[in-house]
């Protein structure tokens, strides 16, 4: 006999969401709703039962739901993750010999038909079943086909047909001998909120203090509250262990530094410890833990750079040289991205035959530090190392800490920051920095926002990072900091900056380069932080929004509206439950007023014609409706319009 599954009908297909065939878990948010849906039919014209099993990782039982018919051969099921964690899920579905009897019959019914050996029919059916049960259920179905066999005319056997007790009993495909069509086991992996929805602010802990004294955990501390008020709920720290002085790079960049020069934090090592060390100017570990519990205490929490990489004086260079790729010179290979040279950076060699030696101590990094409090790591450059390595990684720590949340620093190719995302990185820097005009931003969100990216890559957008200072902001100044910022925080739920430059509005250039003059990545700045500038009014006015409108703490339903003018996007957002609509009108254009007219869907506010919008950023409220309204922003007042639809 050919090997087959003769009598088994269903086809499960198109599994929904699924990432590479089930390779890697697709994402989902703890406590929000997640749908899973699959295309599920029959041959002919049968009915049939679908339900998806499901537990936690952590659970022996599977739970069973029914999924739910939408249109077209297409079951849905929709639930929201208790715990964070991976969940596994898995379809089966049924021929439905009970409900096929009851729909044929009604069609002959209705079509004034004999029904008389449709009748006896199901009467078998029902007999077949109440001979695989016991107890109460077998009584009520026997009880069930002797009403049916005394009943008074056909009117009383119809309502006996649809009685519910009996659809309840029946419609149970577990115990029918009906083969069963089943899926494969998917996984999804639920993530704290956090993941979905964060504002990072970043700082230099070193540039904290004053004075022109070296900052400390101290002066980070401090700095928490004005941090907190801003609106931001993650600190982000660069790398805060001792910094090689071999080929240490000074002010600038420049290849040979002075003795003052502190060196850049990524270039991790010296013979006060490596990657489980503190810079000693920075504090002690006791320092470190109780700046962790200030932004606990203050509803923040730190985000820990981790770069894998050392510089030549880190004690792993001298114990355990198997763990670097050394050159026919008898040197460490050193970091490179010609004409560029990163010679006080070494990598780790991931083709080394001590590679299971360098995993393990390379996970014990992330370890010591969940155990110093800090759930939050931003990765610099992943995409330099193996694949395979995060994906073992990220998995063995979320096994036993799965509220810890990674953030890939990855700006290269889409294919290759795609498959971080895939290997477990809960957030990605993106492409935002680099769109900037209406086409691009919206091309990008639509990809983003779709599937399959939607159901693994969350995006976290920067307008500036400490190696990047792009010509938008450096060329447009205050009110491109503006845009920029608007977008950000409004187009993706998860944004940063990089402070305080950004909200000082710092923007001067190296000559011919896309990144900051007197760079605090190689020197200590001291900052003016106190001072008044707009940027930093306006921040603490859309992170007030941000926290108070649920259709801004998501990026994948979010629709772009038709404008009459490129410089003019416009777009809105609304929150899963649909209580809450935000409609959000931006300038792009850093030096001009723009006026333009903005087309509202009917479907947008409920089918009504008038509405009435409050904007959330200037406080001024104006009268909408469907089609066309008017609109003119001037970059120099606010040059956007944040509505909130009433």
């Amino acid at each position: 006999m050919i090997k087959v599954p003769g009598r088994k009908r269903v086809v499960i297909t198109n599994v929904q969401p699924v990432i590479d065939e089930g390779q890697f878990p697709a994402k989902a948010i703890q406590c929000s709703p997640v749908t899973i849906s699959a295309d599920v039919f029959t041959d002919g014209h049968d009915e049939i039962l679908v339900q998806i099993w499901i537990r936690h990782s952590t659970e022996k039982r599977w739970q069973q739901h029914p999924m739910v018919f939408e249109n077209n051969d297409h079951w849905t099921y929709t639930f929201e993750p208790a715990f964070a964690g991976i969940y596994e899920f898995r379809i089966k579905a049924w021929t439905d010999a009970f409900r096929s009897w009851q729909k044929g019959l009604m069609k002959k019914w209705e079509a004034g038909m004999d029904i008389d050996v449709e009748i006896r029919n199901g009467i078998a059916i029902v007999q077949e079943r109440s001979e695989q049960l016991k107890g109460s259920n077998r009584k009520d179905l026997q009880r069930w086909i002797r009403e049916m066999e005394t009943a008074m005319g056909t009117e009383q056997q119809l309502r006996l047909i649809h009685d519910t007790q009996l659809s309840a009993i029946m419609l149970q495909p577990e115990l029918t001998d009906i083969p069963c069509t089943e899926c494969k086991t998917y996984q999804l992996e639920a993530d704290r909120q956090r993941a979905l929805f964060s504002t990072w602010y970043e700082l230099f802990p070193r540039s904290a203090g004053a004075g022109g004294k070296h900052g400390t955990f101290k002066d980070v501390a401090a700095l928490i509250p004005s941090i907190r008020h801003m609106g931001f709920d993650v600190l982000y720290l660069p790398p805060v262990h001792p910094i090689g002085r071999e080929k240490r790079k000074g002010k600038n960049n420049a290849l040979i530094a002075t003795e003052t020069d502190p060196g850049s934090p990524w270039a991790i090592g010296a013979r006060e410890g490596g990657h489980k060390s503190l810079h000693p100017e920075l504090g002690s570990m006791k320092d470190f833990k109780q700046l962790v519990k200030t932004a606990v205490k203050h509803d923040m929490e730190i985000a820990l750079d981790i770069a894998l990489q050392c510089a030549p004086d880190h004690p792993y260079v001298k114990e355990h040289p198997e763990w670097f790729r050394w050159r026919a010179d008898g040197t460490v290979q050193h970091a490179e991205n010609p004409p560029k040279k990163y010679e006080d950076i070494l990598p780790f060699d991931f083709e080394s035959e001590a590679w299971e030696s360098l995993w393990e101590e390379l996970k014990s990094i992330f370890l010591f530090w969940i155990d110093a409090g800090v759930k939050i790591f931003r990765v610099d450059n992943p995409h330099t190392k193996s694949f395979y390595f995060w994906q073992w990684l990220i998995r063995e720590i979320k096994n036993e800490h799965p509220d810890v949340l990674f953030l890939a620093e990855a700006f290269t190719r889409p294919r290759l920051m795609e498959q971080l995302a895939k290997a477990g990185f809960s957030q990605s820097y993106t492409y935002f920095t680099w769109r900037n005009t209406k086409e691009e931003i919206e091309t990008y969100m639509k990809e983003l926002s779709s599937a399959p990216l939607r159901n693994f890559f969350r995006p976290n957008f920067w307008p500036n990072t400490p190696d990047i200072l792009p010509p938008f902001l450096s060329d447009g100044k205050e009110n491109a900091h503006l845009i920029r910022l608007l977008l950000a925080a409004t187009l993706s739920s998860s944004y940063g900056i990089y402070g305080p430059l950004f909200e000082l509005g710092e923007s001067t250039p190296v000559s011919g380069k896309e990144e900051y003059t007197d760079n605090e990545k190689y020197e200590i700045r001291q900052w003016q932080r106190d001072t008044y500038t707009k940027i930093r009014e306006v921040l603490i006015r859309i992170n007030r929004i941000r926290q108070q409108h649920t259709a801004l703490q998501q990026y994948t339903d979010i629709h772009f509206l038709p404008v009459n003018n490129d410089q003019i996007l416009a777009y809105y957002k609304t929150s899963a439950d649909g209580s809450d609509t935000m409609i959000v009108v931006v300038n792009l254009d850093p030096f001009h007023p723009r006026e333009a007219t903005v087309t509202l869907p009917a479907s947008i506010a409920g089918r009504q014609y008038h509405f009435a919008v409050h904007d959330l950023l200037s406080g001024d409220r104006y009268d909408w409706h469907t089609g066309e309204n008017y609109v003119r922003l001037n970059p120099y007042d606010l040059p956007a319009h944040i509505l909130h639809l009433q």
